[in-house]
Order: structure tokens, then C-alpha cells, then sequence
């Protein structure tokens, strides 16, 4: 029986974190923007994009409060491409990666709203960042990824969010790298 092993780099690689920056935290909320980061070939890559207001939501649940916090304005956004556009824009950029989130339960109800169908339960799955990086590190990598995210306070920008906790996972992965690279060989 053979039995194929998994390089951490290419196990992270199967994964793309997610982030939206939203109308509001109401239920009726609806995303703005949306961010992918992922890690191919040794780097970070992210793709996002604004999204304007689809026909069925309802403008009224703009918050100036979250406005303040992500500093996007109602204009930029009513200029931005439509919800089909970056459903198919996200679809594509995604490919087969596993989508990753620090916020899974927001992040999955604006993922709905940007797909137009409710993803449900048995849907879309989107794994949480901390249990997914503390399946693939421990110790001292595990430590350098926190610190990595954690000096780096969140912009609040989809993309940048998203690029933030990818280059968490890109140092974690070098220090294993580093240590593997050390290890005596039998």
C-alpha cells in the first residue's frame, strides 16, 4: 500500500481565507467587498472587489457605523461591478480551495447573499482559520504565525484582511521548513 505524504505547503495551498466587509452586522446585512488570500507557490496572492448594492437588497440597512470601521463610502460601492459579476469573478479565483475564515458564521452569510442561494448547512463549508492553523503547526511555528497576525492590526478592507492571516500561515510555514530542513535524515 502506498501511502502519499502531504507537504504542509501543499496542504495550506488547498485553502483560501475569506473576508467580507458588509452593509451593517444586521441580519439583513449584505457584502460590500470581498477578499481571497491564498498561498501558491512559496507567496501570497489575494484578489477582491467591491461589489455594488444587487436590486433585492435593501439600502436602508447601510450602517454608518461600519462605514466608520472599513471607511468605504455608499458612492464607491454603487460604481463598483454587480453581484453577478464578482459571484463569477469569486467562483473563478477560488477554484477548488477550501475556504478558511477567522469569522465563519458572518463570512458565510454574506457569501450567500454574494452567490444569490443559501448555501445552508450542507453547502458551502468554511473551515475556521484558528482550528485549520492549529491543525497544520504547533509550537514555536504556531507562535510565529500569531505574532505575524497579531502585529499587523486588521485593516478592515477585504483583501488586506485576508492577506494579513495568509502571511501568518506563509511564516509559519517557513520556520517548519527551516526545521524539517534540519532534521536528521534515515
Amino acid at each position: 500500500m502506498c501511502r502519499t505524504i502531504t507537504s504542509p505547503e501543499a496542504a495550506l495551498e488547498r485553502f483560501a481565507i475569506l473576508d467580507f466587509e458588509a452593509s451593517s452586522l444586521s441580519p439583513a446585512s449584505w457584502p460590500i467587498e470581498v477578499g481571497l488570500s491564498w498561498i501558491e507557490d512559496g507567496e501570497v496572492r489575494t484578489w477582491s472587489s467591491l461589489i455594488r448594492p444587487d436590486p433585492a437588497w435593501d439600502l436602508d440597512d447601510w450602517s454608518p457605523a461600519s462605514a466608520a470601521v472599513h471607511g468605504i463610502e455608499m458612492r464607491q460601492i454603487l460604481d463598483a461591478p454587480g453581484r453577478p459579476s464578482v459571484a463569477r469573478e469569486f467562483n473563478r479565483q477560488l477554484g477548488l480551495r477550501h475556504l478558511v475564515s477567522d469569522a465563519p458564521e458572518f463570512e458565510s452569510h454574506w457569501l450567500s447573499r454574494l452567490l444569490g442561494f443559501d448555501i445552508g448547512p450542507l453547502g458551502v463549508r468554511i473551515e475556521e482559520f484558528d482550528a485549520v492553523s492549529f491543525a497544520m503547526f504547533d509550537g514555536y511555528a504556531l507562535d510565529l504565525l500569531y505574532e505575524t497576525v497579531e502585529r499587523r492590526p486588521p485593516p478592515h478592507r477585504a483583501g488586506p484582511d485576508t492577506a494579513r492571516l495568509a502571511r501568518g500561515w506563509l511564516k509559519a510555514l517557513r520556520h517548519s521548513e527551516v526545521i524539517r530542513s534540519q532534521a536528521p535524515r534515515s
